[in-house]
């Protein structure tokens, strides 16, 4: 009996995580990575760029020093002007100017010029005939910073060579620089949140159909089989290769149910009549006081039912180890011709005392198991014989074939079987008749052929016509390579 209880699934193990929260996750680490990338790209291209003006601007005032000091004396109003009028707090930029004459004295500095930015805190001076700028940065605080720059040139006639110094205060920049900085990380914050969070919810919706595939197989038990199609839905793309997959499965599980209870019912009819028959018999037999001669009977009867019975139990156990996809055979090299001459032989007597002539012919040779070949080939030519008229031919047939392998064929001429029979003439206990079957009387002579031939990586093939008489072929596997050397 078969139970109808559907168990709750499982709860997740520990440390296992959803597709979605994979998806979510990956989706993070790739958003964090972009972005602090471009941020990254971003805050290094403005600071190279605000350094590139800084260092411009500098540049330009030593310029604008240069050409005064050159062209005025040092007490003249317009450089009085330039170092200690034009700098200072106002304005957007603070910058602080000096000038060193040739002795190494301060001639003019922008009043308010920082006690830290000595002269000595300067680069060396440089000439003015280099192409490049060199600038130090001189860091007081973290509001207070500045760009120094220091040039050397020739004054007026008699002057000499006259030292210049520029100061700009970046602090503002640096400032800015930082506060823009924040502002990338609080970004970099939000995006990576709000890419994780939306991933989520969209995974989520995303994975939705497996978790409606989920809630139908668990609604499958044994008396639950016959659900509406998965198929029949509009899955996504991704998804309707398992819908069909499973309506597939669902479909064989229903065959195997199904046939699962036929051949319980199938079993149960066949112990049910050698049962009666053994009660019957013992019933009669305790009904009254009989001879020794009566229950000696009734015992031989009996054991001609037990054994019927073991040969029952006997077929089923074969079949049902054949079917384990772990049984394995013993395989060696077989000379069909000899084995079905044995069997021949073994049938001899039955055969002349039904008045049929059983004839072998061919040759062949194939890899498997001799004695389970040899009970195929048996179960055949007991069910050919059986259906056999007196004067009437069965012939056991040995042949290779073109791809390598070996077919046996077992040919009667007897009365042949009704073409609405053949698809089932290999299933268990079915009989096409009330008396075509194997040698044990139970339904169970071909589907004891066939679990052979699987075996063996073959196939049984029966072909019948009512009248004429019936063929069956046992197609072996290829042994050999049939091309020629």
């Amino acid at each position: 009996m078969y139970s109808t209880k559907t168990e709750a699934p499982a709860p997740p193990t520990a440390g296992s995580w959803s597709i979605a929260g994979r998806l979510s996750g990956i989706n993070a680490v790739k958003t964090l990575i972009i972005v602090a990338v471009v941020g990254g790209v971003l805050y290094w291209g403005l600071a190279r760029e605000l350094r590139q003006q800084d260092a411009k601007l500098v540049a330009s005032k030593l310029s604008v020093l240069e050409h005064l000091v050159s062209t005025y004396p040092l007490t003249s109003e317009a450089i009085e002007s330039e170092v200690e009028h034009e700098a200072g707090d106002e304005g957007p930029l603070r910058y602080f100017l000096r000038i060193v004459d040739a002795s190494g004295r301060v001639a003019l500095e922008t009043p308010g010029t920082p006690p830290e930015l000595g002269v000595t805190a300067f680069p060396p001076f440089a000439t003015s005939t280099r192409t490049t700028l060199e600038c130090a940065e001189c860091v007081m605080s973290d509001d207070a910073a500045y760009l120094l720059a220091s040039r050397r040139t020739a004054g007026l006639a008699g002057a000499g060579q006259i030292g210049l110094q520029v100061a700009l205060d970046v602090g503002r920049t640096n400032g800015a620089l930082r506060r823009y900085g924040w502002m990338l990380a609080i970004v970099l914050g939000l995006g990576v949140a709000l890419s994780a969070s939306s991933t989520l919810i969209i995974a989520r919706l995303a994975v939705r159909p497996l978790h409606e595939i989920a809630d139908q197989v668990r609604a499958i038990t044994a008396s639950r089989l016959d659900l509406p199609p998965l198929s029949a839905r509009p899955w996504p793309t991704e998804l309707q290769g398992l819908a069909g997959d499973f309506d597939e499965m669902l479909t064989r599980l229903g065959d195997a149910f199904a046939r699962l209870s036929q051949f319980a019912a199938d079993l149960a009819h066949a112990l049910r009549n050698p049962i009666n028959n053994l009660r019957g018999s013992a019933e009669v037999a305790l009904a009254r006081t009989r001879t020794a001669d009566e229950y000696q009977q009734t015992l031989g009867s009996s054991l001609e039912e037990l054994d019927r019975l073991s040969r029952l139990i006997d077929g089923l156990l074969f079949i049902a180890r054949s079917e384990d996809p772990r049984q394995a055979i013993e395989r060696s090299t077989i000379a069909i011709r000899h084995e079905i001459d044995a069997v021949r032989d073994f049938y001899d007597a039955l055969a002349a005392e039904r008045g049929v002539d059983v004839r072998c012919d061919g040759e062949a040779t194939i890899i498997g198991d001799p004695m389970l070949v040899r009970r195929a080939v048996s179960n055949l030519l007991a069910n050919a014989l059986k259906h056999t008229e007196r004067g009437d031919t069965v012939e056991l047939v040995a042949r290779e074939r073109p791809d390598g392998g070996a077919s046996v064929v077992v040919r009667d001429s007897g009365r042949g079987i009704a073409a609405q029979h053949l698809p089932h003439l290999f299933e268990r206990f079915y009989r096409a008749d009330d008396d075509r079957t194997d040698a044990s009387g139970a339904g169970l002579g071909l589907a004891i052929v066939r679990s052979i031939m699987r075996l063996h990586g073959g196939e049984a093939r029966l072909e019948s016509e009512v009248g004429v008489g019936t063929t069956v072929t046992l197609e072996f596997p290829a042994t050999r390579d049939p091309r020629p050397a």
